[in-house]
């Protein structure tokens, strides 16, 4: 796979992280709830910040960004902040899992965003009650 066509793949994951995280906002509140909407907030801005990134590394490249689906599948129980929590986690162990693979794809400063992203949502992943992984987003790796 090209390194062009890999960062289109990691551009789909954000389109999609987004997708979920603007729904996690709308059922997580300030005032009940605060620290988890903090969290669902600073990653939805993040995942917005890494699609804006992708989006330029394409278009350096001569390339049209992929677009954004006009829907998603949301996943189910966000009727609680722990089912919020849980697709939030499962948000972030799916970009883990992209960033892990578009760092093998990649070289130079496309692996450096590569490793930065990943380490990124590693972290974020902490927040979602995740557990730290010694290869976050490489599952045969997992010390889970």
């Amino acid at each position: 796979m090209s390194p062009l066509a890999a960062l289109q793949t990691a551009l789909e994951a954000e389109h999609a992280a987004l997708h979920v995280y603007g729904a996690l906002g709308a059922r997580t509140s300030a005032s009940a709830t605060p620290q988890l909407f903090g969290d669902v907030s600073a990653a939805y801005a993040d995942h917005r910040a890494r699609r804006d990134l992708l989006t330029a590394r394409v278009l350096d490249r001569g390339a049209d960004p992929v677009a954004a689906q006009p829907a998603y599948d949301l996943p189910g129980g966000l009727d609680s902040p722990e089912g919020v929590t849980r697709a939030a986690l499962a948000v972030e162990r799916s970009c883990e899992a992209t960033y892990a693979w578009l760092v093998g794809q990649t070289s130079g400063a496309d692996r450096r965003l590569a490793v930065t992203a990943l380490t990124s949502t590693a972290v974020r992943t902490l927040a979602f009650r995740g557990s730290p992984e010694i290869f976050p987003g490489v599952d045969e790796r997992a010390d889970r």
